[in-house]
């Protein structure tokens, strides 16, 4: 009886997740299964080696649109719906379970993190860090996108968000699109109006955080405001 053996690059992807898990796979070979399928001219495997060897990281697909994502080789609409989604909820999975096991130590480990999180976007985002009495992440809002001065006259939805977590303390990030992360004025008028209104409502405003795609300035180790 003759046996049949196989090499282990001889299996298909999918083959291979099975076999050793998705860990063992390559970035190409994680794509191929996203896309599932080539077309008339290139295989499924080609056109994600191709994709991924003309980016310059695997986080360039995170920043990319639905438009952006078409003009990929071999990536129509449906693929790119799929795609994003893919991404996105990755992302999220992550998001999820950082907080989860997050304690805040020191603001330039939170800086890192938002760093990551914000530092390429093209529009101010401010977002609030709610914390329990053990500095750990209960929650995370994004309060707006667009100009953080608009918070000056608004601090109210920043405070909704502790009261509905019942935090104890709360952290301000926001990112200067410039990669400049010296403070505004309207910035320094933002951390006192918050801080304000965290001390009446008994809520310690830990830090505000201004984050760049490679530094970050911290009010609570620059300044004297927190």
């Amino acid at each position: 009886m003759y046996s049949i053996s196989f090499q282990e690059d001889s299996l298909l992807p999918r083959e291979r997740l099975v076999q050793y898990g998705a860990k063992h796979l390559s970035n190409q070979e994680l794509l191929s299964i996203i896309l599932r399928t080539g077309n008339r001219k290139e295989s499924v495997f080609d056109i994600s080696q191709k994709i991924i060897s003309g980016m310059t990281s695997l986080a360039d697909f995170r920043e990319m649109t639905l438009q952006e994502l078409q003009t990929l080789s071999g990536i129509g609409r449906i693929k790119a719906i799929e795609l994003q989604a893919t991404i996105e909820f990755g992302a999220r999975i992550c998001q999820v379970e950082t907080m989860e096991r997050e304690q805040i130590t020191s603001s330039r480990g939170l800086a890192m993190k938002m760093m990551q999180e914000l530092g390429d976007k093209k529009q101010e985002h401010l977002v609030a860090l709610y914390l329990n009495t053990q500095n750990q992440i209960i929650h995370q809002q994004t309060i707006f996108i667009g100009s953080v001065s608009r918070s000056i006259a608004e601090p109210r939805e920043i405070m909704h968000y502790a009261i509905k977590h019942m935090a104890s303390s709360l952290i301000l990030v926001h990112n200067h699109p410039s990669g400049v992360t010296n403070p505004s004025k309207n910035d320094d008028q933002v951390t006192q109006t918050v801080r304000k209104a965290c001390e009446l409502m008994g809520i310690v405003l830990l830090d505000h955080l201004i984050v760049g795609r490679d530094r970050y300035y911290s009010y609570r180790e620059e300044t004297d405001l927190l």
